[in-house]
């Protein structure tokens, strides 16, 4: 298996002046019953003394979360994470361009490659899902949309020529990706990850079958909409992520995530609707093994 790649957001932080606590997070208590991580990057490291991926998956199986959905989101980062799912049984793969690396590959004349290679990695079996791919109105201004756009439709159509998965990263764009996904029609099997929309948006995605994949976002003191958007989700269709190493939750934002922290998120999102927590996990794990098989 090749390294890991050695992208690092602490790197980035500190060549802006950004300084954070990069101390690990005291493990929480083990959830009663295990649940997946719908959503995480161990490619991205998180300072040079953060967790090794075997180190990862063993922190996170010890307080219950046994399984985790490995992104990779641009060509060395897909690479990996097939790679990785065929070492390590507690992962699958995903795999796409994201977003923001659309209008960079279109500017060089490398996205028509780009989208090929995607595509051969995504006919392995490991690979259970396209994305993370869509739309960012927020880092992506207007002259690299029409990109972003172009990429989406097209991974749209490999995730349903493959039976895959469609995971969707919607940043400040919620109309545009919906607009999109009614044009192009939308896969059996979707996934709105990091769900960041209000309980309209989420109603809306529900109501064209999507699963949506919370992840810490929604233990933050602003995200009352974000918690009405989960009080409407039905139990089959609502999933948990930390999309590690960002979005760690609540009482530990700014520090680096990891799977390990997942039951934070679960117990919040528990308290959220008002669900026995033992349940709400039971809910989740077989959504996550209704959306992407069997381990």
């Amino acid at each position: 298996m090749t390294d890991r790649p050695t992208r690092s957001r602490a790197a980035t932080e500190e060549k802006t002046g950004s300084r954070r606590d990069r101390t690990p997070p005291p493990a929480p208590e083990p959830l009663p019953h295990p649940v997946a991580d719908n959503h995480c990057h161990l490619d991205i490291a998180d300072g040079d003394d953060w967790f090794g991926t075997e180190e990862a998956i063993a922190a996170a199986a010890q307080v219950g979360v046994t399984r985790i959905v490995q992104v990779g989101c641009d060509l060395p980062g897909a690479r990996w994470a097939v790679e990785a799912a065929g070492r390590y049984d507690a992962l699958v793969a995903a795999v796409a361009l994201h977003p923001n690396e659309a209008p960079r590959l279109a500017a060089a004349g490398e996205l028509d490659t780009a989208i090929a290679e995607i595509a051969e990695l995504a006919r392995d079996p490991r690979v259970r899902a396209v994305g993370e791919t869509g739309l960012d109105h927020y880092r992506t201004g207007a002259e690299g949309r029409d990109a972003q756009v172009e990429s989406f439709r097209r991974h749209i159509d490999l995730a349903k020529r493959l039976d895959k998965v469609l995971m969707i990263h919607d940043r400040d764009a919620h109309d545009e990706v919906l607009r999109v996904i009614d044009e192009e029609g939308a896969p059996e099997r979707w996934v709105m990850h990091c769900f960041s929309g209000d309980a309209d948006v989420a109603r809306a995605c529900l109501d064209r079958g999507a699963h949506l994949s919370f992840a810490g976002t929604v233990t933050f003191k602003n995200a009352d909409p974000l918690r009405a958007a989960l009080r409407v989700t039905p139990a089959d269709r609502v999933l948990v992520e930390t999309d590690a190493p960002f979005l760690t939750p609540t009482p530990y934002r700014g520090r680096p995530n990891a799977s390990y922290l997942v039951p934070l998120t679960m117990r919040a999102m528990a308290q959220v609707r008002g669900d026995d927590l033992a349940g709400l996990c039971a809910a989740v794990d077989a959504n996550t093994s209704a959306l992407y098989g069997p381990w």
